[in-house]
């Protein structure tokens, strides 16, 4: 028997010419992909001298800090508005203009305060008032211009030089800017218990105007539509939010770190007793599943039980609440969940009866896994390797956009109330401004500042350089995916080709094989990383595209964009499967890219039973260690902080909503153990490969052994006896 396969190797290309001397990763290797390599090195010189470029142009500040009318910072230490970081509309009823949308401006004078107004007034009140009491002009006098005190001047003059505001509204600050202090009583829209006030003109004005107005300058700053009640309520939401953390991270890190030392004893104990645990792991999930199920329903009984309770209202009824402990009082919730916990449970339990048998098989390969990590212990940290590169590749980044978005020089334009100024929108220069006919043409006419940019290449080509950053940025994140595959997979090879283990096994295999990766398949990496770019690129546009159709009318041009993003999706997970079993070829025989790639795909496709199978049933176990250990975490986190643990009540913190640091520590839990279950997927996917490769290469006699353990070579009789008989 020379080979033990499933399917013929000549189906799927010809067999490779074996080196009977093969005894794993070969060592004398040459550089693979050159090209590439050199193409991917050019490219990362020409992202530093982008980031360089950006950094000598952008200005952080000009998106940390609202500007004034006159292009300065508010709040910026170091000048005269360091202790004003507050942005006050001179008019804001003028923002509610249409025109605010167009020109990204709104047309009236803008000023850094320390704090917004806390009171109605007008400049005429004001007045009155100062013969009186000369404590009116003081706090008035805070949201006028600087040097401005002549309180007596006319309010003519006032308005026709911009000195000071004709009216201040009860405000408060959102995005760094003034806005009225809108709040609703008894469904009614008032400012201060007002539902309307004085615009210091002699005109009556509703708080309907104020808040039209509002809702222009938000759309504007933030570039959607939606209302200024719905952002505070949702500012008020976040502050609730970050409290929360505030006074809860002590405890989330505390989660954490439980969560990193189950995960290192889980992988520690499967090397003894994987066997054991790994049923555990599946009888453990169907048990907390099933009292998932059990709760729901006793809460579900529970309420609808109740005579005059919440067991007929519905979602629906209650619409949207911030408070989502409401949610949790109705039946109609517990009874989705009831449901959902019940398909999960299902669907578990029917997987787990008809893979029965290769439940086995695979957890013999998962104790071979056990193994292989516990003689190479220093796999288990190199996430944190990886982890590191990729967060200097985030940070360079995000980094490197911010400096491309606040490029540019202050542009000022001119603003008009008027409808029909000619010179409406045209650019200007405030130092000049007042020597033109612009002021005589249109009449309290304004040279403000608009925006950042300029007309060089450099500012005309932004968009353009700011996808470059995301596409190699993408390129980055997917090469140091790869180099952390490719050197796990070497170091995992070197296990497997020992003869004799761990006597055979090569000193420092993790950093030979990093060494490896670095210096020989540098290129090879580069490329499959880039495909996988591009593709992730194409994804990206189709996503932005799909965003700007939503509200679009031609169905075919949505069912288009809905295919594209189908098919670029299983695109991009293919190319994934491709590119880490290309990678473990690599690592093994030195080769370029396509050939390692065409090598893998005919491997696994002459073993493509075993690949569905046996491959996706050990990726199926390692996500249900996953999901139990997240679970218990989770389970515990929720018992904490709900207050269900006796012994340690009084140490719970206090908090608005109980879920922000629970659903911090199950999606924490989740990714760290993630993390350490990575390396024991890569170390399966290397071995599953080895394994197919030591079956077309040897035999079992004593001239070509099987270099596979004792316990797998059983396993493989066990399943070829069992093909036998039920062809017979």
């Amino acid at each position: 028997m020379a080979r033990k396969t499933d399917i013929p190797p000549s189906y799927y290309g010809e067999p490779r010419k074996f080196d009977p001397g093969f005894r794993g990763p070969i060592h004398n290797r040459g550089c693979t992909d050159v090209v590439c390599c050199v193409v991917f090195v050019v490219c990362i010189l020409g992202y530093i001298a982008l980031g360089t470029v950006a950094w000598i142009h952008g200005d952080p500040r000009k998106v940390v800090y609202p500007t004034d009318s006159h292009g300065q910072f508010c709040g910026q230490q170091g000048t005269p508005n360091a202790n004003k970081a507050i942005l006050f509309y001179f008019n804001i009823l003028q923002c509610a203009n249409p025109a605010v949308l167009i020109n990204l401006q709104c047309p009236t004078t803008q000023l850094c305060v320390s704090k917004c107004p806390d009171r109605f007034a007008t400049y005429l009140d004001m007045q009155y008032n100062y013969r009186y009491n000369k404590s009116y002009w003081e706090y008035y006098r805070q949201f006028c211009k600087p040097g401005f005190d002549n309180p007596r001047k006319s309010v003519a003059q006032v308005l026709r030089d911009e000195d000071c505001p004709s009216m201040i509204v009860p405000s408060r600050p959102f995005l760094q800017r003034c806005f009225p202090d809108f709040i609703t009583r008894n469904g009614t829209l008032t400012v201060a218990n007002k539902t309307v006030f004085k615009d210091g003109l002699g005109k009556t004005r509703s708080v309907i105007d104020l808040r039209d107005a509002a809702n222009q300058v938000t759309a504007m700053q933030q570039g959607v539509e939606s209302g200024i009640t719905s952002l505070l309520d949702a500012k008020e939401v976040g502050m609730k939010i970050f409290e929360d953390y505030a006074n809860s991270w002590y405890w989330i890190l505390i989660g954490l770190v439980i969560t990193m030392v189950v995960s290192l004893a889980f992988i520690l104990l499967l090397r003894f007793t994987a066997g054991v645990l790994l049923w555990l792991i599946i009888f453990g999930v169907i048990a907390v599943v099933g009292y998932g199920i059990w709760h729901c329903y006793w809460e579900f009984s529970t309420l609808r039980g109740k005579p005059h309770g919440d067991g007929d209202v519905t979602i629906s009824d209650i619409g949207f609440q911030t408070d989502f402990r409401v949610y949790l009082q109705l039946s109609q919730t517990w009874l989705i969940f009831m449901i959902s916990l019940s398909v999960i449970e299902a669907v578990i339990i029917v997987i787990l009866i008809f893979l029965r048998r290769r439940v086995r098989i695979a957890i013999a390969l998962l104790k071979e896994g056990s193994r292989a990590i516990g003689y190479i212990m220093s796999t288990l940290f190199y996430p944190i390797i990886t982890f590191v590169l990729l967060a200097i590749c985030i940070a360079y980044w995000a980094v490197t956009a911010v400096f491309l978005a606040s490029s540019g020089d202050a542009v000022y334009k001119v603003m008009s109330t008027q409808d029909k100024c000619m010179y409406a929108n045209l650019t200007c220069d405030p130092e000049t401004f007042s020597q033109t006919n612009v002021t005589k043409v249109c009449p309290g006419s304004q040279c403000t500042f608009a925006f950042y940019g300029g007309e060089s290449l450099y500012h005309r080509y932004i968009f353009v350089l700011q996808l470059c950053n995301l596409l190699v940025f993408l390129w980055l994140v997917n090469f140091t995916i790869a180099l952390g595959q490719c050197t796990l997979a070497g170091a995992f090879a070197s296990y497997y080709w020992a003869l004799r283990k761990p006597q055979d096994i090569p000193s420092c295999p993790l950093f030979s094989s990093f060494s490896r990766a670095v210096r020989y398949h540098t290129g090879s990496l580069a490329f499959g990383s880039l495909i996988l770019a591009v593709v992730q690129m194409f994804r990206i546009v189709l996503e932005y595209l799909d965003h700007k159709l939503k509200g679009a009318h031609n169905a075919f041009t949505r069912f288009l964009i809905c295919c594209l993003k189908c098919c670029f999706w299983c695109l991009e997970h293919f190319i994934k499967f491709m590119n880490r079993n290309a990678y473990i070829m690599i690592a093994i025989y030195g080769k370029n890219f396509c050939t390692s790639a065409k090598d893998a795909f005919f491997l696994l496709m002459r073993n493509v039973v075993r690949v569905a199978v046996l491959d996706k049933v050990t990726d199926f176990l390692l996500f249900l260690g996953k999901v139990l250990i997240s679970g218990s975490v989770g389970v515990l986190a929720f018992f904490f902080f709900t207050r269900k643990i006796p012994v340690i009540q009084e140490e719970v913190p206090s908090l608005n909503y109980y879920w922000v640091p629970l659903l911090t520590v199950i999606f924490g839990s989740y990714l760290i153990a993630h993390g350490f279950f990575n390396v024991y997927a890569m170390c399966v996917d290397t071995l599953f490969l080895c394994f197919c490769e030591d079956l077309e290469r040897n035999d079992g006699s004593p001239l070509k052994p099987f270099f596979m353990s004792p316990q797998l070579h059983r396993i493989l009789r066990r399943e070829q006896g069992s093909k036998l008989s039920a062809a017979s």
